[in-house]
């Protein structure tokens, strides 16, 4: 494994109306986890399962600025909405995965760095994302997506995943498609630390998170265990970077140095200031992965 570092930026505030109702969820979960755990199991369950709205607000918005030409792949009886730029059939393609309550249209900004490259790209909205269908969506659906979508496409050339769809790409790779090179941005390795998080940030009593986790796989047919990138990340051959915050809140820098770990041969690129969603964007960031997709060596 090696380690590069970049230096780097101001954390987010929450208003008081955020805060407000926060704390009436946590209440609610506080009391709930005593007086009636299967509702409330099930109740967190969904709110697990569902993404943000923000995902299909901002995927409204970006369609009056989209460069990219919209088409659609069905899976598992739902339409995902996918971007291309270029064209994947006659030129080597990036596939873009993004990551929780995100959208595929959140890569339009690597779009034209990665033509100029001479490569297309590739980005979809995963299921209950963005313009894409569905209601509920876990690390599961996340992967099955990624499957078929790459094997709709076809291998890709590279491959640029953040967070959730960092894990999502390391556990669909090699099954049926495949990349040459892998960039995981902020990408998350541990379904149960992320079930723990949440379970902790809405105040769902620790004892009832077994029985969470046992209603998510009653839905997607995978326990949990197994989504965890110490059973995938070993088996993976391909070139990776892992790029991740020191200060990320959302999916702490120790899951990316366990990629990095894992992984063999990884590069770990570690960045200060730029949290879990700005490090996307960063230029530096953005010229680091270009560079390593497009180089045999990885001079940073």
């Amino acid at each position: 494994m090696k380690t590069h570092a970049i230096p780097m930026k101001p954390p987010r505030r929450f208003g008081v109306r955020t805060i407000a109702t926060l704390l009436g969820i946590r209440f609610a979960y506080r009391l709930g986890s005593r007086l009636s755990p299967l509702r409330t199991v099930a109740h967190a369950a969904r709110v697990f399962q569902t993404p943000l709205a923000s995902s299909r607000e901002r995927a409204v918005h970006a369609l009056a600025t989209m460069t990219a030409r919209r088409d659609s792949v069905e899976v598992n009886g739902e339409q995902i909405a996918t971007y291309v730029w270029g064209d994947p059939a006659t030129q080597p393609y990036i596939l873009l995965v993004h990551g929780w309550s995100s959208l595929g249209l959140r890569w339009e900004s690597w779009a034209a760095q990665l033509l100029a490259k001479g490569w297309a790209a590739v980005a979809f909205d995963q299921p209950a994302h963005g313009h894409s269908g569905g209601e509920l969506c876990t690390l599961p659906d996340f992967v099955r997506t990624v499957t078929v979508i790459g094997r709709h496409y076809g291998d890709a050339e590279g491959v640029i995943a953040h967070s959730l769809g960092g894990a999502a790409v390391t556990l669909a790779l090699d099954h049926g498609w495949t990349a040459k090179r892998v960039v995981l941005i902020a990408p998350a390795a541990d379904p149960e630390a992320a079930t723990s998080r949440f379970a902790r940030f809405v105040r769902l009593a620790a004892h009832l998170r077994p029985s969470l986790h046992d209603t998510l796989t009653a839905r997607t047919g995978v326990a949990i265990g197994d989504l965890h990138i110490r059973h995938h990340a070993p088996k993976r051959t391909q070139p990776a970077l892992i790029v991740h915050d020191v200060s990320d809140r959302d999916v702490p820098v120790g899951e990316g140095e366990l990629y990095a770990t894992l992984w063999p041969g990884a590069t770990l690129l570690k960045t200060r200031d730029l949290g879990h969603r700005r490090i996307v964007d960063d230029e530096h960031v953005q010229a680091s992965a270009l560079n390593f997709l497009s180089s045999t060596d990885f001079p940073l």
